[in-house]
């Protein structure tokens, strides 16, 4: 700790120790009580003398264990940083709010909010020339909360996903809570709070760009942002237009221009420079690559900057609930960017295009672990899929189960004839799809255990996979190189490799494979993408899931560090 300096307008070492000499866990009460919070700190039992609000600090010391054992997580955490530190104040020191103060000022950068950790409110009670004894230490205690707020969002997130999701099952990050607030304390002595904010953020190198991304939107917001483009017929090379100029200087201060597009800036016509813009803008915004200025392209172009700025908060607060994965060895499904890769040693291998399921058949978003491969799978027609997509057909065209080679079998496994079951109201039914050619499975189905009846699997619809939006199925992953992916998963070149897993597919016969060792699987759902130019790539958000995080993480802040993280010093009391 630095020489403690302008005593007038703070708390020192000096003060605390002439106030409590070794009563320092009864001051700490009177701390926590001036500003309303409960702790649980062992204090001396012979009577103290103390400034500040005696009733309320001898309230405080007559308090029974069982209302101790009902203050919250926060409250312990404040008081096991306070424990650890011998009661010494934390914020004696200018250069040490400095730093505090300029860290969560940078907070913005993560997409959170620095008006949630009482930045300005900090600010203005270190302004004072004098604060009154119990000012200065609410303020000490309303800084401390401040750090281990901002630093618990930072590790795991200020959203807790399992409000959005129910079956949210990918794990916090483990935390040693003793070590966290030991290094905080230590951040704190030496004013490098910047220091201890970075190595609380997630280490994959997407985090950092996403970073980056979001403070390169901040500064075309600042200019202006981008013009809108009025709304009119498809533009495309040899038009021309008076929206022309308003799309190339748009598509310039997105990084897509070049010489010969400012050379041109003020020009009405579309000329293959233009052209060769835009097609670029398409592929990396997930967009069909023509080239031409058509409805899709033009409400992509004129989403605000606003609201890309809020699709990267809502995806920098997913990476800090999900980019601390240890697994080696995982696939991972990008529901958003339709797109499935397999990484080894945190580094991606392999990459194939995917369907996902419809708006209205959502897949959903979980951590599980690949332990089984069927080759030649039957197809059971999933209970929903029986009730709101099939019987409406059967109803329709009774031809319309043998077009499908669907089967109809009772409760006990036996086939039964179509015409002998009543179609408006059956019930107690089966339907399975054989293995073989159009079955909807394809060839081979990778399963996975959950409570979704969710995989990844083959599929004869292979002409969806040149759509870039490819939201087609009823939830589970249609892969578009399956048998790649199976080779790769099954890992073992003698006796599965490529030639001898096409020999058992062409004996038509169904067989179940266990993998010798099972591989994660992260289904995960990004709205946006850094490509390999460091440009942002803006997909669509086709389940509407961005709104909702953007609107938790507007409401007031929690520090839950105790609450989602899987503690090794647990027996915080």
């Amino acid at each position: 700790m630095m020489p403690a300096t302008d005593t007038s307008a703070q708390v020192t070492v000096a003060d605390v120790k002439n106030r409590l000499n070794t009563r320092r866990a009864a001051m700490l009460l009177t701390l926590f009580a001036s500003i309303g919070v409960s702790a649980a700190v062992p204090v001396a039992t012979e009577p103290v003398t103390l400034p500040g609000p005696s009733a309320q600090l001898r309230e405080q010391m007559t308090q029974d264990r069982a209302a101790a054992d009902a203050q919250t997580s926060s409250d312990r955490l404040l008081t096991r940083f306070y424990q650890l530190r011998e009661f010494r104040p934390a914020w004696a020191e200018p250069a040490q709010r400095s730093a505090l103060l300029t860290a969560l000022v940078d907070i913005e950068n993560d997409g959170l909010q620095p008006q949630d950790y009482a930045v300005e409110a900090l600010r203005a009670a270190w302004s004072q020339p004098s604060q009154r004894s119990d000012a200065a230490l609410g303020t000490e205690l309303l800084a401390t909360r401040s750090l281990l707020t901002a630093l618990s969002h930072l590790l795991n997130g200020k959203v807790d996903p399992r409000v959005l999701e129910r079956d949210w099952n990918f794990q916090a990050r483990g935390i040693d809570v003793q070590s966290a607030l030991a290094e905080a304390s230590r951040a704190i002595d030496n004013a490098a709070i910047a220091e201890l904010f970075e190595r609380a953020r997630p280490t994959y190198p997407l985090y950092e760009r996403l970073r980056e991304g979001l403070r390169r939107l901040r500064k075309v917001q600042s200019t202006g942002g981008w013009p809108q483009i009025a709304d009119g017929p498809t533009l495309k090379v040899g038009d021309d237009d008076p929206r022309i100029p308003a799309l190339r200087e748009r598509l310039r201060l997105s990084g897509y221009g070049d010489p010969e597009m400012e050379a041109e800036a003020d020009s009405t016509h579309f000329d293959p420079v233009l052209h060769d813009a835009l097609r670029r803008f398409q592929r990396k915004q997930y967009l069909a690559a023509d080239g031409a200025l058509g409805k899709d392209t033009l409400a992509a172009l004129n989403v605000t900057v606003a609201m890309r700025i809020d699709q990267v908060r809502a995806n920098l607060e997913r990476a800090r609930w999900l980019l601390h994965e240890t697994s080696a060895e995982f696939l991972l499904v990008d529901i958003a960017g339709y797109k499935a890769t397999y990484f080894q040693h945190g580094q991606p291998q392999w990459s194939t295009r995917v369907q996902v399921g419809k708006p209205y058949r959502k897949t959903p978003s979980f951590r599980s672990q690949i332990n089984r491969i069927t080759f030649n799978p039957t197809w059971t027609v999933p209970p929903t899929i029986l009730r709101k997509d099939i019987l409406p057909k059967v109803r329709q065209n009774p031809g319309y189960l043998a077009a499908n080679r669907l089967r109809v079998l009772d409760p006990n496994g036996n086939e039964l004839r179509a015409e002998q079951i009543d179609w408006n109201n059956p019930s107690g039914l089966t339907l399975r799809q054989d293995a073989g050619p159009g079955n909807s499975l394809g060839r081979v189905a990778i399963r996975f255990d959950n409570p979704y009846s969710v995989y990844l699997h083959d599929t004869p619809h292979t002409e969806l996979f040149d759509f870039e939006q490819r939201a087609f199925s009823s939830g589970c992953i249609r892969v578009e190189q399956p048998l790649d992916l199976v080779e790769r998963l099954l890992d073992d070149p003698v006796q599965w490799n490529r030639t001898a897993i096409d020999a058992l597919i062409a004996t038509g016969r169904t067989q179940n494979v266990s993998l010798h060792r099972p591989v994660t699987v992260l289904l995960m759902y990004w709205s946006v993408d850094i490509h390999s130019d460091g440009r942002l790539g803006f997909k669509r958000d086709i389940y509407g899931r961005d709104a909702r995080i953007l609107a938790e993480l507007a409401k007031p802040p929690q520090l839950h560090l105790l609450d989602r993280s899987t503690l090794t010093d647990a027996a915080i009391r």
